[in-house]
């Protein structure tokens, strides 16, 4: 699909509200409002929206007359229309507010890696590498994590490839936080020089980070310790990283 002229703040609107409709891709749930709206999404165009519009965008049919009726109705699917238009009009829920970025120089933290987790709520890792909104991106040593980006993932979905619009994402990055992803995506990241490590329970991104960090100070497996660039004559189960 060609990029589309739509700005950042509407594109996370978009993306957000589509994930309500799971049984939908965020490229038709896109399509649907380009049509409905004719081509134009803007926020003047998404304040507009009702849960009428959304309804009759997503090819649905009411079984109530009257738009008030409807959109009153206490079912699942117009709780999740209702939802959909707040996110549309911009109200978003504080668990999307972003984590405060902490500033950051080459030269801050001697001897560390820097690490892509893929999330979708504050600093949280429970994002599929396909279609998470965002990468938090740290730089991690063995005294310090700190988070020094965030990478909105949402113009991947615009992307002729979006596997590799990720990954060039996240290029700088040595390894790569996932709760899920896919063998073809997981292919692309890994000749990309990235070790991806997949937690499908997810969790909080410093606690899982933590981790890393402590195998980093004691025991490193061969992997990582090809990252924290140990000869491989040096790579042994128990080798000691220096702090």
């Amino acid at each position: 699909m060609a990029e589309q002229p739509i700005s950042n703040a509407v594109a996370l609107r978009i993306a957000l509200a589509s994930r309500l409709f799971p049984e939908l891709s965020i490229t038709d749930f896109i399509e649907a409002l380009q049509d409905y709206l004719g081509g134009v999404l803007d926020e003047a165009s998404l304040s507009r929206i009702t849960v009428t519009n959304l309804k009759t965008a997503l090819g649905q049919t009411y079984e109530l007359d009257g738009e008030e009726d409807g959109e009153d109705a206490n079912t699942t699917d117009i709780a999740a229309l209702k939802r959909a238009v707040r996110i549309l009009w911009g109200e978003l829920d504080a668990i999307d507010q972003l984590p405060v970025i902490e500033p950051y120089r080459a030269e801050d933290i001697p001897n560390s890696i820097r690490v892509a987790v893929a999330s979708n709520h504050q600093e949280s890792l429970d994002g599929h590498f396909g279609s998470c909104l965002r990468y938090l991106i740290y730089q991690l040593s063995t005294e310090e994590i700190r988070l020094v980006d965030i990478r909105s993932a949402l113009a991947a979905d615009f992307s002729d490839d979006k596997n590799a619009f990720r990954v060039s994402l996240i290029r700088d990055c040595s390894v790569l936080y996932i709760v899920a992803i896919g063998g073809p995506a997981a292919a692309k990241v890994v000749q990309a020089g990235i070790y991806p490590i997949k937690k499908e329970q997810g969790g909080s991104a410093r606690t899982l980070l933590a981790e890393l960090q402590q195998a980093i100070a004691t025991s490193p497996p061969p992997w990582l310790a090809k990252i924290l660039g140990v000869a491989a004559s040096e790579r042994v189960k128990n080798y000691k990283a220096l702090v």
